[in-house]
């Protein structure tokens, strides 16, 4: 398998939909009600601004996008374009964690390292960028990749939806780059 990473652009856009649709209905039905997995679309989704502040990436394989996610230097936890309650703050990047946000893997493609790939890329850059700590939303189905990745759960919360269901959601966090004084 050989697999390449590119930042996404707008023109992906109705691509990210369609993976993103899979993978909430495909990785989540173990998890959820379809009930439940129905109102997970109030609070998952696409945020374009990842795409408009250069920090949201595609994993492709054969020319075909096979997954994607990305960081944010804002203070938005998770949540597409539709989801209220977004914050478009910016980060204190020397003691607030950046965000790593709307991470999909498309069902026919998953356990395969598509995740890593963007968790190690979007960790990468925002070290990069100076933070310190990472920090996401994770769902039910995404714990045991962000596990495997070194997030450990800082806090299990719920997130209503219009349907009035709770979906369940663990905020996690990781050290990232380099820590402490340096040389």
């Amino acid at each position: 398998m050989t697999f390449s990473l590119r930042l996404a652009t707008l023109d992906d856009v109705p691509v990210l939909k369609a993976l993103m649709d899979r993978s909430i209905r495909a990785l989540l039905a173990p998890y959820l009600t379809p009930e439940g997995v129905e109102a997970s679309f109030d609070i998952m989704g696409l945020d374009t601004q990842l795409i408009r502040d250069g920090t949201y990436v595609v994993v492709e394989e054969d020319g075909e996008i096979r997954g994607c996610g990305g960081w944010s230097k804002r203070a938005t936890l998770f949540g597409g374009d539709h989801t209220g309650g977004r914050e478009p703050a910016l980060l204190d990047r020397s003691t607030e964690p950046a965000r790593i946000r709307a991470m999909y893997t498309d069902p026919a493609h998953a356990r395969r390292g598509i995740g890593r790939i963007v968790i190690d890329a979007c960790e990468a850059a925002a070290a990069e960028a100076g933070f310190r700590r990472a920090q996401l939303a994770a769902t039910l189905a995404g714990e045991p990749l962000y596990k495997a990745c070194g997030y450990e759960v800082v806090e299990h919360f719920t997130s209503p939806t219009r349907s009035g269901i709770d979906i369940p959601l663990l905020r996690m966090e990781k050290a990232i780059g380099r820590q402490g004084p340096g040389p």
